[in-house]
């Protein structure tokens, strides 16, 4: 037996040296991986220092009455964060930070660590696209404005840093990546906002309105929704871009209010139009006499004498995109501004030897201009 094992290791050794040996591992220089992943570490801590005051934390408040004196007294309604813009004090946010509070204030932290709170006044807001901009006599020597950069050509696999202030925790750091652009959320009056960065970057409650910076500490987007079946961080997170928020937050400055574009009509839930036999498309309900709509020759629905509901027309396309829902429609004017016209076409029921056929028709309908805020 032992023979035979001196012969079977003999033929090994043989081989190994006849075939070469492998070469040995590298050695590993862990000074220089400890000293780059230190260098890597440091760059973040600077990005975070830089950032910290620009990034503040809100309290919102409502008004309750004692009960006992009857007397209205102040009672925190929520909190969220939102950054500097410029030296004037304007701060933006989510506008469903802020929504249905009566008024605000915020925390304001310099680079010695040292907070300072303020009251807030609202400035002006733009539902459809959650964001509100709130401004704070602080004066200019204790602002600083938050470095924006561009959101155009982010690339997926590029670093992201969150900053907030999630469970109220504030300035809170997260890190990770964009994980995903041209993505599409619900603004809180249910018309969509296009064009939105995912993130991994882990964003909670409280993180809303918050600045996402890319690797040169510039803000990129803002903080504004999750995506999460337990209502905490799933690795899922979206950023408004920070190009459709430098038009927004510039309108609601100058105006105080941003004017988006509408077709100046009502329209029927999606679940009544189905129940009427409408499976696609935009049901128009009322065309206002003497409105854009109403020139251009949109009909809208209504009830004959004798109770029978005749539909108005479906909305089917816009400018040649196609309209199967509201959220369609709202996608597709909200590529131009007020006063643009556009060719809606519709589907339209007409009387035809006394029986109501189906035929398609085409309107050139200037676009109204309807205030958001």
């Amino acid at each position: 037996m032992w023979h035979g094992w001196i012969c079977f290791l003999s033929s090994v050794l043989t081989a190994s040296l006849l075939l070469g040996a492998p070469p040995p591992a590298p050695a590993i220089d862990f000074s220089t991986t400890l000293g780059a992943l230190q260098a890597q570490e440091r760059t973040v801590e600077t990005l975070f220092d830089a950032a910290t005051p620009s990034v503040v934390y809100i309290t919102t408040f409502v008004e309750r009455t004692d009960r006992l004196t009857m007397n209205a007294v102040e009672v925190a309604a929520g909190t969220g964060s939102g950054f500097v813009w410029d030296r004037d004090g304007h701060i933006v946010t989510n506008f469903h930070v802020i929504k249905g509070a009566q008024s605000a204030k915020v925390v304001l932290t310099d680079t010695d660590g040292r907070s300072s709170r303020y009251n807030a006044k609202l400035v002006g807001y733009n539902p459809d696209k959650d964001v509100a901009v709130l401004q704070i006599d602080g004066g200019s020597s204790a602002l600083t404005p938050i470095s924006i950069g561009s959101s155009t050509g982010l690339r997926v696999g590029q670093t992201a840093l969150a900053i907030g202030n999630p469970f109220g925790l504030d300035h809170t750091l997260t890190v990770g990546v964009v994980s995903g652009v041209g993505r599409e959320v619900t603004s809180p009056t249910g018309r969509p906002i296009t064009n939105v960065i995912q993130t991994d970057a882990a964003i909670n409650p409280g993180n809303s309105g918050g600045a996402l910076l890319d690797s040169a500490g510039k803000l990129i987007g803002m903080n504004t929704a999750i995506y999460s079946p337990s209502g905490a961080s799933a690795g899922i997170g979206f950023a408004i871009p920070v190009d459709t928020l430098k038009y927004q937050v510039d309108t609601i400055i100058r105006d105080g209010k941003v004017q988006r574009p509408a077709l100046g009509i009502s329209y029927i839930a999606a679940a009544q139009a189905r129940a009427l036999g409408v499976q696609q498309g935009v049901l128009v309900l009322d065309v206002p006499p003497n409105s854009e709509a109403s020139k251009a020759g949109l009909l809208g629905t209504y009830r004959r004498s004798d109770g029978e509901v005749i539909l108005g027309d479906v909305i089917v396309a816009v400018n040649g995109d196609s309209v199967n829902s509201d959220t369609d429609l709202f996608r597709a004017i909200d590529k131009y501004a007020p006063g643009d016209s556009v060719r809606v076409r519709v589907s339209r029921l007409v009387d035809v030897g006394g029986k109501l056929a189906e035929v398609e028709a085409s309107v050139m309908l200037r676009l109204q201009a309807t205030a958001t805020a």
